[in-house]
């Protein structure tokens, strides 16, 4: 049986849907990815699944929404295929035109409250028109993934449909980089420093970056580094350069997966900072979460519901009541030189690495596919 999973991404940081489709081939079924190709995209690992990414006239913008919408339809029309899977709302509305016309299933897996990310607050329109699409489609749906318990229970009151949470933890330990490991040097981080490192796909406004940034006016023998992409990349970088940080704020642009994970071990300790500033940041499980645990060092989180209670119930760091810079550069000077409470940390990430991986969760996938294998040798 042939599976086609769709994002609007270029596929090549999603590790996600990388590993949900890793799951599905593991199953027996073939399955193809489809994104899209853009200027900057970096060339693709070997996987072992097919792939495929569209390009686009257009990378940005309501053209660029408009001609992705038409060009994934037709891609899913004309390729043979027995089970559909969009991934967040932007893919949905294709997916769904197609599982209609051939009349087979059709997974939805929402990666986040599509709704209410910071961008769509800034637009009444733009929020008016994804929120009424998502009213037509969401009920419509018969399998659903989400990223959380938090997101699953509002998604489930609003719409009155079943929710099942896949979190997007790594696969086991064995699986985070290369059997050969970098050391410092290596990678360019220097050696007499503490590392404080703030990772993301999509580092943005109120994502705290600004805050990190700013508590390294407070600190001595510590770099910050930040990995990864976003809106916010060029402001922070031009803040570095104001406050005359560029010995104590590193920035390293997004990276496959593999080298990201040699980065994240050599850290002391890791950042994720999300405000409560919209109900999306609010109930957000971030991935990096998952991958400071998996590498072994020390989480500082904001008060977010689902951050708190990860960090809470393994004990792998510390909760801030607020996310601003003098603050944060306290309790940073606090726990990074307190080696009694940093190995406490560490010993404890152990333990909830073995219990927050993808084999804990990818059971109900298998759950759901295994069905349609069943009625796929009875058709």
């Amino acid at each position: 049986m042939i599976v086609i999973a769709s994002v609007i991404n270029d596929l090549s940081t999603d590790q996600r849907v990388h590993k949900m489709c890793t799951t599905i081939q593991e199953m027996g079924f073939n399955v193809l990815l489809i994104g899209r190709q853009q200027k900057q995209s970096q060339a693709l690992a070997p996987r072992r699944y097919k792939t495929s990414r569209m390009p686009l006239l257009f990378e940005k913008g309501p053209l660029f929404y408009f001609f992705f919408q038409i060009r994934l339809f037709f891609q899913l029309l004309f390729r043979k295929v027995d089970v559909l899977v969009a991934n967040d709302l932007d893919t949905l509305f294709p997916n769904y035109l197609v599982s209609r016309i051939k009349r087979i299933p059709l997974i939805y897996d929402t990666h986040e409250l599509f709704c209410e990310v910071p961008e769509l607050q800034q637009s009444s329109v733009k929020k008016k028109i994804w929120k009424g699409l998502e009213r037509f489609l969401f009920p419509k749906m018969k399998y659903v993934f989400t990223v959380n318990d938090s997101i699953a229970k509002i998604y489930q009151e609003e719409y009155k449909i079943p929710v099942q949470v896949i979190r997007n933890m790594p696969r086991g330990q064995s699986s985070l980089g290369p059997a050969t490991e970098l050391a410092k040097a290596e990678l360019g981080l220097p050696e007499d420093k503490k590392i404080i490192l703030l990772q993301g796909a999509g580092i943005n406004i109120d994502r705290g970056a600004e805050e990190a940034v700013g508590a390294m006016r407070f600190m001595e023998g510590a770099m910050l580094l930040i990995i990864g992409s976003g809106d916010v990349i060029p402001s922070l970088k031009n803040m570095v350069a104001d406050l005359q940080l560029e010995d104590k704020v590193r920035f390293v642009d997004k990276i496959p997966f593999p080298l990201l994970c040699q980065y994240t071990r050599l850290a002391d300790i890791g950042l994720t900072l999300d405000k409560d500033s919209n109900i999306n940041y609010r109930y957000s499980l971030p991935n990096k979460l998952f991958d400071y645990i998996h590498a072994g060092i020390p989480v500082i989180g904001s008060d977010l519901v689902e951050v708190r209670k990860i960090i809470e119930q393994y004990k792998i760091g510390a909760v801030l009541t607020d996310t601003k810079s003098d603050t944060l550069a306290e309790l940073l000077k606090k726990v990074l030189y307190d080696p009694e409470q940093m190995k406490i940390w560490k010993e404890n990430t152990k333990l909830a690495a073995q219990e927050l991986c993808w084999e804990m969760d990818e059971g109900r996938i298998m759950d759901v596919f295994k069905g349609f294998l069943f009625k796929g040798k009875h058709n």
